[in-house]
């Protein structure tokens, strides 16, 4: 039997979890995600899939982040009608993240085709509406962890806890691989893994004695500090004591899932101890909201879920669900904390209370999440001075902290520990949704172990791998690819343009009068006519 895979997403440097698997009687995806970070690869989401998505038998889902399931409803509406397995917890969470991930698309898209409309350019169409998220929902099918399910006649599967958000899993798949080779394929696809000591997850489980390991790098060349809960506290306190000098603001961009929750619990420990100032704070995300929600109803099967329950009844902590409780948030002067998504500042409302702080000195904006390429959150760490949000300039005044206290991947060690507990791998280890120096670090630290070199590979974006050959490890076959090595997850000529906008603005701001003005635009305006005559 011929087995396939293509890495149609989390490719190197690339987000948008996503995997083709094709044998001779069945075709099915691990992971359908949306892509995140630069403009050319979030671009890539409206462009048609690199398959058809009528011929996908089944869709087997790692957990609810949207780089992993974003395009779900997406590949219903052009003609998936199969099965979406995935365990309970993630299916609670998506009932909320899929149509708000819909509503977003179509505020967005309004806004874009608005300002489409002045420029006569034409418009855009919403990759899929709210509507749609909630039609593709029926096709969800919940699977328990560590029980075998058959999802296809020759295709069986069993989810493990991946301790990284509420409902998520590593997926182990055992395929027959025919007559000629009385076996099955044996795979294991670790979704996200999540780290040692976390507030609601035990730690992350799963099998040995595989064939092929395809092994997140998303922290693979980082060394997180150990840190008890007592320290996490003692850190947060720490950047909310120094975010209320001067009468500020501390807004947070958070993950809606799991991370606001962890940072909400944390907060209320912190007034309640005394640590942290009885003040306003806002969870000013719907989805976050819903996602709050479905924490409290798994309570149960949490660790710590009780004390969490409690927590999310006190009286300082605010959640604003319309857009008009959300602008009357702006009117606030004097120390309070805003919690919006999305984490990376890529969409939603962080965006709004962004362009109301980023230039206000008095100011903080808190980073607790992972931060991809090209993103506006990643702008902000690298330390820009101005950004543009919608279009507009903002400076950036406010004070800017990142923590990855409440990162929800496990580090280096952490992962190639969990790696060499799942050895022996007997075919080849694919490293997947990482950049460059987390993929090389844990390259290099896989093959210190004494794992062979050649049997770690790194796939790009639209690779397609031979699984059944009779080489060590799998065969490269070639394929279209959808972009170039040197566009995959890098900043773009979007972010390069934005750039040097905002530097001729500076430049100009610097100069000492209009006469200095005119010049550099002269400058500028001569460049480009000696471009036009080549």
């Amino acid at each position: 039997m011929a087995i396939t895979m293509t890495v149609h997403g989390a490719a190197r440097t690339v987000t948008g979890s996503c995997y083709l698997i094709e044998t001779d009687r069945c075709k099915f995806l691990v992971d359908c995600g949306m892509f995140q970070g630069a403009k050319t690869l979030k671009e890539l989401n409206y462009e048609s899939f690199p398959f058809a998505p009528g011929e996908i038998d089944f869709v087997l889902l790692t957990h609810a982040h949207i780089d992993h399931s974003g395009l779900i409803p997406k590949l219903a509406k052009h003609g998936f009608s199969g099965l979406v397995y995935a365990t309970r917890g993630t299916i609670d969470l998506l009932g909320s993240m899929l149509p708000d991930a819909g509503h977003i698309q179509e505020v967005e898209v309004e806004e874009l085709n608005r300002r489409n409309a002045r420029r006569g350019r034409p418009a855009v169409t919403p990759i899929y509406t709210a509507a749609d998220a909630e039609e593709c929902l029926h096709l969800m099918k919940p699977v328990a962890y560590d029980g075998w399910f058959e999802p296809a006649e020759d295709v069986r599967a069993r989810y493990w806890n991946a301790g990284h958000i509420l409902g998520s899993a590593s997926i182990e798949i055992e395929i027959d691989a025919g007559a000629a080779a009385p076996r099955r394929l044996r795979l294991l696809f670790s979704g996200d893994i999540g780290p040692d000591a976390q507030t609601f997850h035990a730690a992350p489980e799963s099998p040995e004695n595989l064939d092929y390991l395809i092994c997140e790098t998303t922290y693979g060349g980082r060394t997180r500090e150990r840190l008890t809960h007592d320290d996490r506290l003692r850190i947060l306190a720490k950047e909310v004591t120094d975010a209320f000098k001067d009468r500020g603001a501390l807004i947070i961009p958070a993950f809606a899932v799991e991370r606001t929750q962890e940072l909400l619990a944390d907060l209320v420990e912190l007034v309640n101890s005394g640590a942290a100032p009885r003040i306003p704070i806002f969870l000013d995300s719907p989805l976050a909201i819903r996602a709050t929600q479905a924490f409290i109803d798994h309570a149960d099967e949490l660790e710590n879920g009780d004390a969490f329950r409690k927590a999310m009844a006190t009286p300082f902590l605010r959640t604003t669900e319309t857009p008009a409780e959300s602008m009357q948030i702006e009117r606030m002067e004097g120390n309070h904390i805003v919690i919006a998504a999305s984490g990376m500042c890529d969409a939603g409302r962080i965006r709004h209370h962004l362009k109301n702080h980023l230039w206000r000195q008095n100011s903080t904006v808190l980073l607790v999440g992972y931060q991809a390429q090209g993103t506006l959150g990643q702008i902000l760490a690298d330390g820009a001075k101005a950004v543009r949000i919608q279009g507009e300039e903002i400076r950036v005044r406010a004070r800017i902290r990142q923590t990855d206290i409440y990162s929800g991947h496990a580090d280096g060690p952490a992962l190639v520990e969990w790696v060499r507990q799942r050895s022996p791998v007997k075919r080849a280890i694919l490293l997947t949704h990482g950049e460059d120096a987390g993929l090389e670090a844990m390259h290099k630290a896989l093959s210190d172990l004494g794992l062979d070199g050649e049997r770690i590979i790194e796939p790009t974006l639209d690779d397609i791998f031979d699984l059944m050959t009779e080489l060590p490890g799998p065969r490269l076959r070639p394929g279209p690819r959808r972009l170039r090595a040197e566009e995959v997850g890098r900043f773009d000529w979007h972010n390069d343009f934005s750039k040097l906008w905002l530097d001729i603005s500076e430049e100009l701001d610097r100069a000492a009068d209009d006469r200095a003005k005119n010049a550099l635009i002269r400058r500028l305006r001569h460049a480009l006519e000696e471009r036009e005559r080549r």
